[in-house]
């Protein structure tokens, strides 16, 4: 018998009294850690810490209440605080060097390489630590769509981190629940902390993926949303091979069957922007597109909801009811009631609920082909056109660049707007070359005839802190005008400076907004700030490879 847990398949771990293997995870045989060991030591000198499996949402909250994890909301939603990190922890991302990734994966300042030795260190000193803790496990699926989804696990030591997992990846049926097998799992432990000096980590803070073990380890950090994004860059990895483009974007279906797309970063809108009662939401933020159309990779949403109103965002408002976690958000302490306005812990306040919350949704979140794509920015230049018409090599050019603003909050130390280049608008989650997907994308908008647009929901009237943010009702009408196709039907007008198509009339937005610069008080000073970010388009393309057709 080994005794240590050193390349051993997890949910196997031995017990440090008597050496005896046992399958902590076995749902069927093991209920408590040391339950089938058979050593009177064990059973007498060591506590039983109890595992809690695939919890009701009800289940779940009550954990997280009695622990002092959260607090609860007045709409039944459950606040939890994420303590010092409110948001990503990009530098602190880790890609274990395993001879079968190796030659795959883009290697550098976003896929950052760990070796084995110190991943497999880690990964003993995590099953260690877990030993004495109470453990909360969720089996669920990542995808939609029954032929191409990935089993996987999630086990947390926070009962809210759970719930979290429950309400944003893919319940399986009771059906399911019994035959389920993980293809993955990942493993999240916010006490839990990295040594830099003997782990060969940045910091005490850890997200490392580890393919032929098929784990993801977090560790020192209690933000969730590393859960959710660690298993999109795992199906990012997975699914080009298998012909299935993997996509950082939301997407819906109108009436008709049209689906559109929308490519975009944090805070530029994909939640905001594809949650329409007029249509049908297939899902939020991460989607697959294979030869019969596009399935949802989870199964909820994670909006981001400072400045929330039910008036601009209804559909959002609405889902935010019994079950919800809450990330960070101001509750009055008597009413339990949320200021959605008070972002003084960090921007990046977030509520994340099951599809079902939304009234419209697609479920399970499958549809075809797209007809539309819509590229979402958040220009701090303030110089993007609010819409233009893209070629399809405009839409290659755009996809590649993936060009916006890092908004405050969304990772660590991001304190105000900040212009970024993001190949396929989702490079932190991108393990293979960018190309590898735009290709793809290439292929697919020839293939189906898609229309694409490019769409400023960022800044006008000058730059961050001098313009204002785009009129929300505004963007939502040129949206509406690209997906019904009625903007096909204006006059376009060139972009002297980005050679972008511009509509001249959009229905119920003012013609001066339509072209940046009628918005600009200072013509020459939107120049100079135009060619400023031409020249940055232009010097981050320089480090991409040429596109093959």
């Amino acid at each position: 018998m080994q005794n240590t847990s050193h390349g051993l398949d997890l949910g196997a771990i031995v017990c440090k009294h008597c050496e005896e293997l046992i399958d902590t995870f076995d749902a069927e045989k093991v209920t408590t850690y040391y339950s089938d060991c058979q050593s009177n030591e064990c059973r007498k000198g060591r506590s039983r810490v109890k595992q809690h499996r695939n919890l009701s949402v009800s289940e779940l909250i009550q954990k997280a209440l009695e622990r002092n994890e959260g607090t609860l909301a007045s709409t039944g939603a459950l606040r939890a605080l994420t303590g010092k990190y409110t948001g990503r922890s990009p530098k602190d991302k880790y890609i274990v060097q395993e001879p079968s990734v190796w030659s795959a994966v883009d290697w550098g300042s976003v896929n950052q390489p760990i070796s084995r030795e110190n991943f497999d260190r880690l990964y003993e000193k995590a099953l260690r630590y877990m030993e004495d803790k109470e453990l909360y496990i969720f089996d669920g699926f990542a995808g939609a769509d029954p032929l191409n989804r990935l089993p996987i696990r999630v086990i947390n030591e926070y009962a809210w981190h759970n719930l979290f997992a429950r309400q944003l990846f893919i319940r399986p049926t009771d059906e399911e629940l019994n035959t389920h097998r993980p293809a993955f799992t990942v493993i999240a432990l916010p006490g839990f902390k990295a040594d830099p000096a003997a782990d060969g980590t940045r910091s005490d803070t850890f997200i490392g993926i580890s393919f032929e073990k098929k784990v993801v380890l977090i560790a020192g950090t209690e933000y969730a949303g590393e859960m959710k994004k660690s298993i999109f860059s795992v199906l990012n990895y997975l699914l080009p091979s298998k012909g299935i483009m993997p996509m950082h974007c939301s997407a819906n279906v109108g009436e008709a069957g049209d689906v559109a797309l929308f490519f975009g970063l944090s805070g530029t809108g994909k939640t905001t922007l594809s949650a329409d009662s007029n249509r049908r939401l297939i899902g939020d933020d991460e989607h697959g597109w294979t030869d019969q159309g596009v399935f949802n990779f989870e199964g909820g949403c994670y909006a981001k909801c400072a400045n929330l109103s039910e008036k601009n965002e209804p559909q959002i408002w609405r889902a935010i009811g019994q079950g919800t976690v809450l990330e960070n958000v101001a509750l009055d302490p008597t009413t339990g009631v949320a200021d959605y306005y008070d972002t003084q812990l960090t921007e990046n306040t977030r509520a994340a609920y099951p599809m079902e919350a939304i009234a419209n949704a697609v479920i399970p979140g499958i549809a075809g082909h797209p007809k539309v794509i819509i590229f979402l920015t958040a220009d701090a230049f303030g110089v993007l056109p609010p819409i233009a018409k893209l070629t399809k090599e405009q839409a290659m050019y755009h996809f590649l660049s993936g060009y916006t603003s890092k908004l405050a909050g969304t990772e660590r130390g991001v304190t105000q707007p900040e212009a970024t280049f993001s190949s396929c608008f989702g490079a932190p989650f991108l393990p293979l070359h960018p190309s590898v997907y735009a290709n793809m994308l290439g292929r697919k908008i020839e293939q189906h005839q898609v229309r694409v647009y490019l769409v400023n929901t960022g800044w006008t009237g000058g730059a961050y802190g001098v313009g204002k943010r785009m009129d929300l009702a505004h963007t939502r009408r040129m949206v509406t005008a690209a997906l019904d196709g009625s903007i096909e039907q204006a006059s376009f007008t060139a972009d002297p400076i980005f050679d972008l198509l511009c509509p001249d009339t959009v229905p119920g937005v003012p013609s001066e907004v339509l072209q940046p610069m009628n918005t600009w008080s200072c013509k020459d000073s939107y120049e100079k700030a135009a060619r400023q970010l031409l020249e940055l388009f232009k010097e981050n393309y320089k480090k991409h490879t040429v596109l093959q057709d």
